[in-house]
């Protein structure tokens, strides 16, 4: 039995591959907010994988509880496809697409809730993936969250004019050496930095 990929299969799911992939950048919070399409908090319902044109692909479906920089209703579903696959895929000339791992790219497992700061999906695929791969999927363990990388860099650099922040939101941005941070102060401060522009205004840099 062969475990080999198509040329042509090859080919294309190499042009799919999302530009922040081939190289692991860090990215702190500003830099997520602002590279961010949409910043999605829901439960994982459903995770799958396919081939689409020559392209793999694994498919996420969240039960969406918040949403910023896009209006999501609450319990609906939110989809999205980032490149790869779950598993080795038979094709129809009897070789095999692998399920190979890109460094830095988020797995994903039903059941999680999770906070995921996404890129806006390619126009010439439909892909998309968290802004900094791992680092844009935030995953929630009781009332706190972190990424793959434990918020290792999240804050670096981040500064925000502190009459803006309240005693909790200014304790965590101090908080350079990483860890789990409350989830809901996270996102209150997401939500109001995207709300008042903080960015745009000079408020975040």
């Amino acid at each position: 039995m062969k475990f080999r990929p198509t040329l042509i299969a090859m080919l294309c799911a190499l042009a799919a591959l999302p530009a922040a992939a081939s190289q692991l950048v860090p990215q702190n919070l500003k830099q997520m907010i602002q590279a961010s399409d949409v910043i999605v908090s829901g439960d994982v319902a459903k995770v799958s994988d396919g081939i689409e044109n020559g392209v793999p692909f694994t498919e996420v479906t969240l039960k969406v509880k918040g949403s910023i920089k896009r209006d999501l209703a609450t319990d609906s579903s939110y989809k999205f496809r980032q490149y790869g696959l779950l598993k080795n895929r038979k094709l129809p000339n009897g070789s095999y697409l692998l399920a190979a791992k890109i460094e830095g790219m988020p797995n994903w497992t039903v059941g999680e809730k999770v906070t995921a700061f996404l890129n806006k999906p390619s126009k010439r695929n439909g892909l998309t993936s968290p802004v900094g791969l791992a680092q844009g999927k935030l995953t929630a363990s009781g009332s706190k969250v972190a990424n793959a990388f434990d918020n290792q860099g999240l804050f670096r650099n981040v500064k925000v004019d502190p009459s803006h922040l309240n005693a909790a939101e200014a304790e965590m941005l101090a908080n350079q050496g990483g860890g789990a941070v409350e989830g809901a102060v996270l996102t209150n401060l997401v939500r109001r930095a995207v709300k008042e522009q903080w960015i745009e205004k000079g408020v975040m840099r």
